[in-house]
């Protein structure tokens, strides 16, 4: 939980791993650690229930050299044993590099414009997966996840994930207070967040849940980011700021902890026992298509 300066309180979980981290929100949704849940039986559970997860991945411009490693983890840790449809968002259908799949998972590609503003492409993401939800992913999956492709699977990602509307703790900030958090503060933005309030402070590398869910939360932030356009303004973190005004207002229902979006030059800390997903080390002035 949080303390009243926004830390973790450090609270002991039923499966007797983690000691130090809290396990579970104020509101009563889980946050998933390492030693909080059995893999094999929550595995095993959905497993029986046919699923299908939905995996849209987002590769412009420069960006599409890494769908490689992106693809090729993923196969060795993510769903395994699921259905996994993944939707490419491309510029370049042609780069996709083929990566062998394990059966039934497949890989559809999905043509986009290119953009001369990395700032305009990840704007432009919760239309995108609005878009495809609402035609055609309704009929096709049963869950979902928007993954950022500038990163790796380190370790197994499975059903203990699944969840109406899923979160990350951001792993710059889910040690530090709200104070620190780096909330759009600008009254002027629909992404604004006043001082003294949130909860945690989400990544927007990891969005996902149900279909129904993951489209309100697009649609409403597509809205609220056409309103900022409108009046000339860019939320500070783009889409991440707006993400974060809709899960303080729409709480999720489960929340992942760092270990399923770490950043490759950071070390593990004590809390993080796993590293299950993580943004690789590049240089932005390289692959962005403006600074």
């Amino acid at each position: 939980m949080l303390s009243p300066k926004g830390l973790l309180y450090k609270q002991p979980n039923i499966l007797g791993g983690q000691t130090d981290v809290a396990t579970v929100t104020p509101w009563l949704a889980p946050i998933v650690w390492e030693g909080t849940f059995e893999p094999t039986l929550i595995d095993t559970i959905y497993k029986q229930q046919n699923l299908t997860i939905a995996t849209t991945v987002f590769a412009v411009g420069k960006y599409v050299r890494f769908l490689k490693d992106f693809l090729q983890t993923a196969e060795k840790h993510y769903f395994l044993g699921f259905c996994v449809h993944y939707y490419i968002f491309t510029d370049q259908p042609e780069a996709i590099p083929a990566v062998t799949l394990a059966p039934n998972r497949t890989l559809t590609p999905v043509k986009i414009p290119s953009s001369n503003r990395w700032q305009e492409i990840t704007l432009r993401r919760m239309e995108r997966l609005q878009e495809i939800i609402k035609s055609r992913l309704m009929s096709e999956a049963d869950y979902i996840f928007s993954l950022d492709v500038d990163t790796k699977f380190y370790g197994p990602w499975g059903a203990e994930t699944l969840g109406r509307l899923v979160a990350v703790l951001h792993p710059g900030y889910y040690t530090t207070g709200r104070q620190r958090f780096p909330y759009e503060r600008r009254p002027q933005s629909q992404a604004y967040i006043p001082a003294g309030e949130g909860d945690y402070y989400y990544g927007g590398a990891v969005i996902g849940g149900h279909l129904e869910d993951v489209y309100r939360l697009a649609k409403t932030c597509k809205e609220q980011l056409d309103i900022d356009a409108s009046k000339s303004i860019e939320a500070a973190w783009q889409e991440e700021s707006h993400l974060n005004k809709y899960f303080l207002y729409n709480k999720p229902t489960k929340v992942l902890s760092p270990e399923y979006l770490w950043q490759d030059f950071k070390p593990k800390t004590k809390e993080v026992k796993v590293i299950r997903f993580s943004q690789i080390i590049k240089n932005y002035a390289e692959v962005r298509p403006n600074p």
